[in-house]
């Protein structure tokens, strides 16, 4: 088993069973309810912003643990971000989670958040890993539709 391969499980299983940032935020500036109903996870995605930075992100719900830990390292790596730099941290991991695996991606950008790249090994739960992301993108556009993975 590759390095990166095992610290991928690694990251999964930690995050899945200790999620951080996991409760409700009676505070929050926005949320938006994410929904995949091919997986069952559902979430709601809070965000607190102080001018134009994330003061603080949370998450509540339930899901698989691919995106029960997505949506965990995301709330700890965009807390304190800019609007900016969070929907740039967006983009990266997007690009990295939904290229070929064959395709080499600047990984080292991501700080933690390159032991996602496993995603890619498996296309179906991509839309596990980025549901957060989505919902949290989403609240960042002011927008209050229900976030889903699918098309209504």
């Amino acid at each position: 088993m590759s390095e990166t391969r095992a610290l991928y499980e690694q990251v999964i299983l930690d995050h899945n069973k200790n999620p951080r940032n996991f409760r409700d935020m009676k505070d929050a500036t926005k949320h938006v309810e994410g929904f995949n109903p091919l997986c069952g996870d559902h979430f709601t995605v809070y965000v607190k912003l102080d001018g134009n930075t994330i003061s603080d992100v949370a998450f509540k719900g339930s899901g698989c643990a691919i995106s029960k830990a997505s949506a965990s390292v995301m709330t700890t790596e965009l807390k304190g971000k800019t609007r900016e730099e969070a929907q740039a941290v967006f983009k990266r991991f997007h690009l990295m989670v939904t290229s070929p695996v064959d395709e080499t991606v600047d990984e080292d950008a991501l700080g933690k958040l390159q032991v996602f790249s496993g995603v890619r090994e498996y296309p179906v739960r991509i839309k596990c890993a980025t549901l957060a992301w989505h919902a949290l993108m989403a609240a960042l556009e002011n927008k209050q539709e229900l976030v889903t993975t699918e098309e209504q």
